[in-house]
Formats: structure tokens, C-alpha cells, sequence
């Protein structure tokens, strides 16, 4: 049943964006604090208080419109969308309606097996964010006795970008790759930390069916209260198939918000949208329009970093690294910098993925510190990695030597050399290792002698144990076989 139909999915999302103060305002951006403490006249409304804009964060929201290559109009201007909720203290939200600070642009994001995907944006604008209301009362919205709403206004002022995107989408699992990619856009950009846990990334889905092969668009419903990329996917999932049983059993799908229900796993009708909002839109009057110069833009566009599908491009083809690696090292944008520095300094690509995502992720768990502020610099790990490259030491002795520069900086092969640690490769010297080794375990050696391929395992690690750690594996399996079969 389900291969009949297409799902047609386009995203709502809300991003806050990383400032030291409000939108219009000087009070805190902060997240937390006790309730309806960082607010002013300003962000209260109060008669005679006039909002003054926020430059970072419009400069932010057009560096996150140029990343996707949206259009920036040499001139826009902010709007004032009015309507009537507690939540708002102005009864008011200053945003932008029809000159929005950027238009169109592409988000290109992956799949986790590495598909390619590409999402239009109709617009991000700039706008304030509203408070947050915690309601007291009844599940069904109404109020008795002590019950109550309490709202916070710390929240209310925060500059809010809003991106909203073509219904291009036509999976749950594509709609959650396109957020994802989000995330890891801003992230890299430094525009916002986008930690849903704390509401400063918020997202809706509109979503609809059709029949597959068809063109035209099915009625669509809004989904709210999603808290986490698990519950978009399963919220999305849960409602394509909700509206395939309402049309199969011919029934009509209905316009309106629904909420997601994450215990349940299902959506649940909030408010019929028969009817589209009437916000009164009109130019802010206590605003100045925006005016961009081609330099400035030009200037705003070279501040751009490494792009995350781009780098996702150059790991997957010139490096040939897994989707899955890819992903874990452009998720985290200081290591995926740390290892484009290691290879630009002459390791190969896989070997120094290999030890950014092993051994050195490992210290830094253990020892709190972030492998860009430890004290292996990428020269140092890069020099690591040739000494093992070209044998000169083994695995073993290669992380005696990582936890050493790691702690105290230094160059790795001038630990080898100072401290003898270099590989022993002459087969005279690992004879003897050989020699004692056998001596000390005939079992092992009977065991491989009757058949059993293990024993020679266990006979090399007790080699390599012997030697310090300094005896090539390769020679010495080679001469351990040569002596059981004397």
C-alpha cells in the first residue's frame, strides 16, 4: 500500500543565533536563569522604549544565507507581524514578510549510506523570538481553581532565523538529513550551538501524500512539538502513514496542526488551519530598512569557512572515506580542521583518520583536554605517522609515543631516537627473543605443532612482549615459523 503514494515534506525551522545580547535590545542571550530576569523596557514593549538592531546577528544571517548560495538583496527591512498571545508581551513580533534579508538557496545534505540530496530554500529571514509559556492546567488547555499558564520572558527578544524550504522533501529520513545538515551548517559557521534540548533549534513539518507519479500537491497538516531529529523522523513516518489509511479508507485529509505525542508515537489533532492567519503585516516604524554594499557582501562571503558538504565531497572521493567516517569527522568540526592540517602536513588521508578517530579521541576522553588544545600538534602527529609508515616504529611503541606527545609536545622522532624506541627488524636479535620465548612455553609450542594456528598468536604477543614492544610483528612471525618447523 504504501508504494502507491509519495510523500511531499517541506521544513519550517527556527534556529537561535549565538549573540551576547537580544535582538533589539542589550539584555542577555542566555539560556536558563531565573524566570523573567533578563529583560527591559525594550523587549517588554513599554511605552517610549525603541528597539535598536542587533548587527551580529544580521551579519550571521546572511553569512547562513550565503553558505547556501541564497540571493542577499541590496536592500530589505523588518516587518511587524501582530497578533495576540501571552507568550508575546508587545502583542507584536518584529520579523520580515515580503524583503526578507535573504532569498532561494540550496541545502545539500547526505544520507547516512552517503545518497546525495538537495533541498531548495524559499527564504531565511530575521526575527524575535517569543517567550515561553508553561501551562499549569488541564491536558485539554482549560484552566481551573489554581491552575495556570506561567510565562518567562527571558526568551522573548532572542534573534530568531527562520529557514523555511520547498516541499522538495519526500522522506522522513530525507527530512531529517536536511536538519541535520543544518545543524552541521550553522555549527560550522558559528552561528548558532543549535541544541534542540534547549530550544534554540525548533522545528515544524508540513506534510502531505500523493499519489506517486502524480504532480499536484495533497492537502497538508503541520506537525509541532518535535524535541530531537528521532522524534522528526518518527513524527513524519507516523503521519504519512496516519493520512494513507484516511485516504484509503476514503476519507479526506484535513488542514491543521497536529502535535507529536513522543510516548504514543503518533500525532494528535491541536487547531483546524481552515483559514490562514491575518498577522497585519506592516513595516516596522521604529526601524530602518537594511542596505548591503556589493564589498560588504563580498567581504561576508570570504569569512566563510569549509563548508561541510563540500568537505563530506573531497573525504568521500579524493580521501574514499566511508559515509559513516565522513560524517563523524564533520560533525565535529574542530577534528575534521585538525585532520584536514595532519594530511596537509603529509600523512596520508585514511592513516591519519585512523589515529584522529582511535587513539587520539581516546586521550582526549581521558584526559578531558580537546585534541586541537592538546599538545600534539597536526606536524607532530603527521611525523608520528610516517615513523610508522615507514616501520621505523610499530603500533605499540606508536602509542607510548602519542601519550607522551601528547602530554608534553615535542617531535615524536626525536622521542624515538633520544630513547632508543626505534623497531628491531634484524633477524639475529628477535632469534633470541624467539629462542626464549619458546623455552618458556612448550605447551604453546605443542599445540601449534599438532594443528592448532592460534598457538602462533599467542607465541608472537609473548615475541613482541619480550622485545619491549620493539620487535616487527612481520619478522617475527616469519622467524617463529621457521623455528617450530626446524
Amino acid at each position: 500500500m504504501r508504494e502507491k503514494y509519495e510523500a511531499v515534506i517541506g521544513i519550517e525551522c527556527h534556529v537561535e543565533l549565538k549573540t551576547q545580547s537580544k535582538m533589539f535590545c542589550g539584555c542577555a542571550n542566555e539560556f536558563g536563569g531565573e524566570p523573567n530576569t533578563q529583560i527591559c523596557p525594550v523587549c517588554l514593549a513599554l511605552p517610549g522604549a525603541l528597539p535598536v538592531p542587533n548587527e551580529l546577528a544580521i551579519r550571521h544571517l546572511v553569512r547562513a544565507g550565503l553558505a547556501v548560495n541564497a540571493e542577499i538583496p541590496a536592500f530589505s527591512k523588518f516587518d511587524r507581524k501582530n497578533y495576540f498571545y501571552p507568550d508575546m508581551p508587545k502583542n507584536y513580533q518584529i520579523s520580515q514578510y515580503d524583503m526578507p534579508l535573504t532569498q532561494g538557496g540550496i541545502v545539500e545534505f547526505w544520507l547516512p549510506d552517503g545518497t546525495r540530496k538537495r533541498c531548495r530554500l524559499t527564504r531565511i529571514h530575521l526575527e524575535e523570538d517569543t517567550g515561553k509559556l508553561s501551562h499549569m492546567g488541564n491536558t485539554d488547555g482549560r484552566l481551573a481553581g489554581s491552575e495556570a499558564s506561567l510565562v518567562d520572558y527571558n526568551r522573548a527578544g532572542v534573534p530568531l532565523m527562520e529557514c523555511v524550504s520547498e516541499p522538495d522533501l519526500r522522506s522522513a529520513e530525507e527530512a531529517v538529513g536536511f536538519l541535520e545538515a543544518l545543524k552541521r551548517l550553522f555549527v560550522q559557521l558559528g552561528v548558532s550551538d543549535v541544541k534542540m534540548e534547549e530550544g534554540s533549534l525548533r522545528c515544524d513539518a508540513n506534510v502531505s501524500i500523493r499519489l506517486r507519479g502524480a504532480s499536484e500537491y495533497g492537502t497538508k497538516t503541520e506537525i509541532k512539538n518535535m524535541n530531537s531529529f528521532r522524534s522528526v523522523g518518527r513524527a513524519i513516518e507516523s503521519e504519512i502513514e496516519r493520512q494513507i489509511a484516511l485516504v484509503e479508507s476514503g476519507q479526506r485529509v484535513q488542514q491543521e496542526t497536529r502535535g507529536w505525542n513522543e510516548s504514543q508515537g503518533t500525532t494528535h489533532l491541536q487547531r483546524s488551519k481552515e483559514k490562514a492567519h491575518d498577522y497585519r503585516y506592516f513595516p516596522e516604524p521604529d526601524l530602518l530598512p537594511i542596505c548591503f554594499t556589493p564589498s560588504e557582501i563580498s567581504a561576508l562571503r570570504a569569512s566563510l569557512p569549509p563548508l561541510p558538504h563540500a568537505r563530506f565531497d573531497r573525504y568521500s572521493h579524493e580521501y574514499h572515506f566511508s559515509a559513516a567516517v565522513a560524517t563523524q569527522l564533520i560533525d565535529t568540526p574542530g577534528l575534521a580542521d585538525y585532520l584536514d592540517d595532519v594530511v596537509a602536513a603529509g600523512a596520508p588521508a585514511q592513516s591519519a583518520a585512523n589515529f584522529v578517530l582511535t587513539d587520539c579521541s581516546r586521550l582526549a576522553n581521558e584526559t578531558g583536554v580537546a585534541l586541537p588544545a592538546s599538545h600534539l600538534t597536526p606536524a607532530a602527529l603527521a611525523e608520528l605517522i610516517a615513523l610508522v609508515e615507514e616501520k621505523t616504529i610499530g603500533s605499540k611503541i606508536a602509542k607510548e609515543v602519542l601519550s607522551r606527545i601528547w602530554r608534553e609536545g615535542g617531535s615524536p622522532r626525536a622521542l624515538v631516537i633520544a630513547e632508543n624506541l626505534a623497531q628491531v627488524t634484524d633477524p639475529n636479535v628477535i632469534d633470541a627473543f624467539v629462542a626464549k620465548v619458546l623455552a618458556a612455553n612448550p605447551q604453546s609450542v605443542s599445540d601449534f605443532r599438532s594443528g592448532k594456528e592460534k598457538a602462533l598468536m599467542f607465541l608472537r604477543g609473548q615475541v613482541i612482549k619480550e622485545s619491549a614492544g620493539k620487535a616487527d610483528p612481520l619478522v617475527v612471525e616469519t622467524r617463529l615459523r621457521a623455528q617450530l618447523q626446524a
